[in-house]
């Protein structure tokens, strides 16, 4: 089998490149990702104590009350093992030699 040099193929030309994107908007950063989570977590806990008023006016119902509540705890468990993991990360940044 021949193995022939790359020398055949032809030079692209810079008019030939496509046209680079403009620049998109920055992405959100760690610190608004941070408060959409706490605005995600304080919406569901108003909306567990809004099914839960409503339950005990009885204009809801009770299976809405209870999966909004485990929905707002879900919640409240991930922000809280997310700051844990972010001061794990922090305390493991302090303790590196410099």
């Amino acid at each position: 089998m021949a193995v022939t040099g790359i020398g055949h193929i032809p030079a692209i030309a810079p008019h030939a490149l496509p046209a680079s994107k403009p620049a998109a908007a920055p992405a959100s950063g760690f610190g608004d990702a941070l408060t959409n989570l706490m605005g995600s977590v304080d919406s569901s806990s108003a909306d567990a104590n809004a099914a839960v008023g409503r339950m005990l006016d009885g204009t809801g119902d009770v299976h809405e009350a209870v999966i909004a509540m485990q929905k707002a705890d879900t919640m409240l468990q991930l922000t809280v093992q997310i700051r844990n993991k972010i001061v794990q990360a922090y305390q493991d940044i302090m303790r590196m030699p410099m």
